[in-house]
């Protein structure tokens, strides 16, 4: 028999090399780091049913529309015009109303991880979660960065997915290929400098899992380093 947590949360991430997950439950969070694809049919926590189930993809295909400007017939059109698109892609779209905003999106990557885990974790209520992108939950999170200046990101797989804020007002969410993450704090950087926001005063936020050496070398420029 399925194991129910009441007033409980998953939050599931998900790659072509793998996932993790947190889990929420009476007030305390827990993390199980980065695990490979092959453990998801023995992940206990998957055996269980949440009150809420969150599943995102660290998917490079997506952009931001304000809500005026989004119309359903061109999203396809307003998607290919920022990535690379096979005619095979399916776009969905979903709104991010803290941002006056509609998220296109494209969750054709050749992976079925994500498939096979919306298929396994339920909610209370016995429905499956839908699979919104990495940067949709960024967007939604953004505000519980601690100070003004608000830095979220994600990392894995050769992708940054990053949002930033100053106060309520969104000033960047993009998505930017890094092979490795040297190069991925160097967009970080960029991205700061060109807000002129000073890196040395401000905390960086990560929802993926950060290598101890991957959060050391960020102790390196910023004030503080926080997971989600």
């Amino acid at each position: 028999m399925t194991e129910t947590y009441t007033d409980s949360r998953i939050s599931i991430q998900v790659s072509l090399s793998g996932y993790s997950f947190k889990v929420y439950q009476d007030g305390t969070g827990r993390s199980s780091g980065w695990l490979g694809a092959d453990r998801i049919f023995t992940t206990p926590e998957f055996q269980r049913r949440y009150d809420r189930v969150d599943i995102s993809l660290l998917t490079p295909k997506c952009t931001l529309v304000p809500v005026h400007f989004f119309d359903p017939l061109t999203a396809r059109q307003a998607l290919s015009e920022v990535v690379a698109l096979r005619d095979t892609d399916a776009v969905d779209y979903v709104e991010v109303p803290s941002r006056g905003a509609m998220l296109v999106f494209s969750n054709s990557m050749d992976e079925t991880l994500s498939r096979a885990i919306s298929q396994t974790v339920y909610t209370t209520s016995g429905h499956p979660a839908r699979v919104l992108p990495e940067l949709y939950y960024i967007l939604e999170e953004l505000g519980n960065c601690p100070e003004y200046n608000k830095i979220l990101c994600s990392y894995m797989d050769g992708w940054l997915h990053m949002a930033i804020a100053q106060g309520g007002s969104l000033r960047l969410a993009n998505v930017f290929q890094a092979a490795d993450f040297t190069t991925a704090e160097y967009f970080i950087f960029l991205a700061l400098k060109k807000l002129q926001l000073n890196p040395e005063i401000s905390t960086v936020c990560f929802r993926t899992p950060l290598a101890q050496e991957q959060e050391m070398s960020l102790y390196r420029y910023f004030k503080a380093v926080e997971v989600l």
